[in-house]
C-alpha cells in the first residue's frame, strides 16, 4: 500500500512494528472447583486456583479468547518512563495486578481506572506471572469462587506499586461470574 503526498509522489507504507494483546479467560464451574477441593482433602470453603485445577487435569469447561486493548495514556507514559530510565515501578510479579469490572463504558485513551463504580476488583499475579517468552509478555491472576462475581465487561491491567497506572483497557462482556474459579490472562506481542 502507498501513501501519495500532496505533490503525486508515492511513498510506500512500511510497518515498523505491532503490539498485539490476546485476553484468555478460563473458567472453571463451581462443581470443578469442588471436585478439586475433595481430591485435595480440604473444607468446601478454600479457594482454589487455577494452578491446583491444572494440576489435577481439570481442563476448564469454557475457554474464551478476545483480540485487542486500548493502551492508556498513563500506561503509555509509564512504559515509556521505564525505557529512558526517567522513574516508575516495573509491573512485576509483587507490583502487576489485573482487575475485571462490571461497567461497559467504552475504552478511551485518558482513562485512568476501570470504570465501574462498585463492581471491580483487581488481584495480585498468579505465581511465576508476569512472564516473558521470546517477545511475548503475559500476565495472569485468578478470581476464585468468592471474588468478582458479576458481569465481567471490563478488564485491565495495572502497575499497583501506589501510583496504581493502568496499562490498558478492554470493554467486551466475558459472562457474568456467579462462582467457581475464572483466570484472566493477558498477552503482550511486540514485533
Amino acid at each position: 500500500m502507498e501513501a501519495v503526498t500532496a505533490s503525486g509522489i508515492a511513498i510506500p507504507e512500511v510497518e515498523c512494528g505491532r503490539w498485539d494483546f490476546l485476553w484468555i479467560c478460563e473458567k472453571w464451574s463451581e462443581d470443578a472447583v469442588n471436585f478439586a477441593r475433595k481430591s485435595l482433602g480440604i473444607s468446601k470453603d478454600k479457594a482454589i486456583s487455577s494452578a491446583e485445577l491444572r494440576a489435577l487435569m481439570v481442563a476448564p469447561e469454557i475457554e474464551e479468547e478476545v483480540p485487542g486493548n486500548l493502551l492508556l495514556n498513563e500506561g503509555i507514559q509509564l512504559i515509556l518512563d521505564l525505557l529512558i530510565g526517567a522513574g516508575g515501578t516495573v509491573a512485576n510479579n509483587a507490583n502487576a495486578q489485573i482487575g475485571v469490572g462490571d461497567s461497559s463504558t467504552a475504552e478511551a485513551a485518558a482513562q485512568v481506572d476501570l470504570q465501574a463504580a462498585t463492581n471491580k476488583l483487581f488481584k495480585g499475579m498468579n505465581a511465576t506471572y508476569p512472564i516473558r517468552t521470546a517477545q511475548t509478555m503475559a500476565w495472569q491472576s485468578d478470581f476464585t469462587t468468592g471474588e468478582a462475581n458479576y458481569a465481567w465487561n471490563e478488564w485491565s491491567v495495572r502497575n499497583s506499586s501506589g501510583a496504581d497506572k493502568n496499562i490498558n483497557r478492554k470493554v467486551q462482556s466475558l459472562g457474568t461470574k456467579a462462582s467457581g474459579t475464572w483466570t484472566l490472562t493477558g498477552q503482550v506481542t511486540l514485533s
